[in-house]
């Protein structure tokens, strides 16, 4: 006869076991070197480096959470999948076309409040986003959106 203590004490060993073996699975955390930074006035630079380079850059700040699995492996991935969409680090291989399309869309998400992601905010709300900081990068990604806006047209 199994006793409801022994099985849940077999469950929880069972689950620690897991979660030990689960830190043996290689994660990359790394920071290559910063190749080109855009050239942004530095009240945007501010916003950029406090509320989007943890992410979209090679200066992210690995906090300690990355280091436990399994939520090591979900930050690694968003870090991955973050700087392929837009890397402030790699600024310099867009060509102009590209770079126009990033400021426009780096615009419009801080705008419609995408970025940063609401996840992202309750371990780090000094990346909230004021009118100011807002302000701060709408003056510069502005009038680049617009030329590009009505270089489609």
């Amino acid at each position: 006869m199994y006793r409801p203590a022994m099985r849940l004490r077999n469950v929880s060993i069972a689950c620690v076991s897991l979660l030990g073996l689960a830190q043996l699975v290689p994660v990359s955390r790394t920071n290559p070197a910063v190749e080109q930074e855009p050239d942004a006035p530095p009240s945007a630079r501010a916003v950029f480096e406090r509320s989007c380079y943890d992410c979209h850059s090679h200066a992210t700040r690995w906090p300690w959470y990355a280091w436990v699995a399994p939520v090591s492996w979900l930050v690694a991935h968003d870090v991955s999948d973050a700087r392929e969409h837009l890397n402030f680090s790699t600024w310099g291989r867009y060509d102009a076309e590209e770079r126009a399309e990033n400021l426009e869309e780096i615009a419009e998400v801080l705008e419609e409040g995408e970025m940063p992601p609401w996840f992202y905010l309750p371990l780090h709300p000094d990346a909230r986003l004021s009118d100011a900081d807002l302000a701060a990068v709408r003056a510069w990604t502005g009038p680049a959106s617009g030329e590009h806006r009505h270089e489609e047209r």
